[in-house]
């Protein structure tokens, strides 16, 4: 079994707070991670998609006070958002008996959804955690090209061959399109969504023109904002903000989007082995979004992040404000010789960021001129 890194987050937050947030899409490995913590604190789970488990707590209050010493998970929570007012009383009422901590590790694959109808019940008795893919941190860095290749869910990625891999991720796509949107209650025909999705996987890492998307699905733009917005709620997608500055530059004003999985993005494109990856036009803006991913699933939690572009051509792949203004900022290159363009030197001129990064697909370390560092993918977390 593969630790993994959110593992140690989420005990400390539930070592802080009365209730957790644990969000990431379906399949990431949510489950998988709350069973462990329930074997390892004396927990209690129970997945309210199952009648059985949901019968257990229709007197939600009544059975927490009988186990009123448990830590309890709740599975695919979303799915009963009734349950959070209650559960709020029960909080502040412990909260009277001196129990502060550690009583509710709440699971779900819809992130605006839960963190609205949690943020809203439960305002300052909760604190959120997200599981990603995955990461090259997690399988060791001498996996990162089959990471990078199948992405980081694990059945994916663990599969005996690429095509048991790939067939895994069709069926991954066929399940979000034809059950978990209907559920979650927009009317978008299957085919249509799928169209979109894999519009946005051909766009891999470019900027987003809402109307060439509409001209392709003949629907209109705030349509096509819609879409986008289901998928960025399903952390299906990442739409990568521009960084905003004060600086007076003209800068690009239009987000990057990314299927956040670089295995499922492939799937959408047919792209079977690593060979084809190679010679695909997507193979840059999959690599580029591979290592976002594994950026910004590595950077603390007062981190904020977007990318850097201005008219003139200065650009930064990567900007990330480390708290208190502490300025990163980062190149992505899949080379293992990697060199700095142009505008990346002039963009800094901009930011005057304290660190510039050149993350590669080499396994080395080493420093370039004008007090750039090139670092490894493998070792970004260590940062």
């Amino acid at each position: 079994m593969i630790e993994r890194n959110r593992k140690a987050e989420v005990n400390r937050l539930l070592d802080g707070n009365p209730a957790v947030v644990l969000t990431g899409p379906r399949q990431v490995g949510k489950t998988t991670l709350a069973h462990q913590i329930v074997r390892e604190r004396g927990a209690i789970y129970l997945d309210l998609e199952r009648p059985r488990d949901l019968a257990r707590i229709a007197d939600i209050e009544q059975y927490c006070e009988i186990n009123a010493d448990k830590l309890l998970v709740l599975d695919e929570v979303h799915r009963s958002p009734g349950l959070f007012a209650p559960l709020r009383g029960i909080i502040d009422m412990r909260r009277r008996a001196g129990r502060r901590t550690g009583q509710f590790l709440f699971l779900g694959s819809a992130s605006i959804d839960l963190m609205k109808q949690s943020g809203e019940t439960l305002a300052g008795r909760v604190a959120y955690c997200e599981l990603h893919p995955l990461s090259v941190s997690e399988v060791g860095g001498g996996e990162r090209l089959r990471l990078w290749h199948r992405g980081g869910f694990a059945e994916s990625f663990l599969a005996p061959t690429d095509e048991r891999g790939f067939d895994w991720r069709l069926d991954f796509i066929r399940t979000y399109l034809e059950r978990d949107v209907p559920a979650l209650g927009p009317r978008i025909p299957a085919e249509t969504l799928r169209r979109f999705w894999t519009m946005l996987a051909h766009n891999q890492g470019q900027t987003f023109n809402a109307a060439s998307f509409a001209r392709g699905l003949d629907v209109n733009g705030v349509t096509i904002g819609r879409y986008l917005d289901l998928m960025v709620d399903l952390l299906l997608v990442r739409r990568l903000q521009p960084w905003t500055s004060n600086l007076g530059r003209r800068l690009v004003k239009a987000p990057k989007v990314y299927v956040r999985d670089s295995g499922i993005c492939h799937a959408l494109l047919g792209i079977g082995t690593l060979d084809e990856l190679l010679g695909h036009p997507v193979v840059g803006g999959s690599w580029e979004g591979f290592v976002i991913e594994n950026i910004v699933g590595a950077l603390p939690r007062r981190a904020s992040w977007g990318y850097y572009r201005t008219a003139g051509g200065a650009e930064i792949d990567l900007v990330v404000d480390m708290g208190a203004g502490e300025i990163w900022a980062m190149e992505i290159k899949r080379s293992t010789a990697p060199s700095v363009s142009k505008g990346f030197h002039s963009a800094c001129e901009d930011l005057k960021p304290k660190r510039k990064l050149v993350v590669h697909g080499g396994d080395e370390s080493f420093p370039l001129a004008r007090d750039v560092e090139a670092v490894a993918l493998s070792r970004i977390a260590g940062l």
